[in-house]
């Protein structure tokens, strides 16, 4: 399998740099944005196979940006990469049709990597430490 082309958005550069780092080691970085205007239009642009996309950002946020990539390139799997754990933003995020939600706080290479193979697999993922009925995380 090739690897799979993935395009970052957050409105942090630092942590965009080390997501950065972190997700080449998973697959072909594309392309970083900072704001959701941005993340549409590189989207529409580089056609990725997965967007990490954080929920708050300006311009559009994550999740209107989510619902924008459906319409857009739908062949691209977005994953929520946020701090928001509350059920309200998971129920938000897959109804804006995400395929994926990871806390920041607990994207550790492993839980990055699991949730980039589940969603590429056409499973949707949801990360450790979510609050609710995900909060044991995984497969959903």
């Amino acid at each position: 399998m090739a690897r799979p082309r993935i395009l970052l958005a957050d409105d942090h550069p630092d942590l965009l740099e080390s997501l950065r780092d972190l997700v080449g080691k998973l697959g072909e970085v594309v392309g970083t944005v900072t704001d959701g205007q941005s993340l549409v239009q590189a989207a529409q642009r580089l056609k990725p196979d997965i967007i990490f996309t954080d929920i708050s950002m300006p311009k559009m946020n994550g999740l209107d940006a989510t619902r924008a990539l459906q319409a857009h390139v739908p062949q691209s799997r977005v994953i929520i990469l946020t701090s928001y754990q509350e059920p309200a933003y998971v129920a938000m995020a897959f109804a804006a049709g995400a395929r994926g939600y990871v806390l920041k706080k607990s994207a550790l290479h492993a839980e990055l990597s699991q949730a980039l193979l589940h969603v590429l697999a056409g499973d949707r993922y949801v990360g450790r430490g979510v609050r609710g009925e995900w909060e044991l995380g995984g497969v959903c």
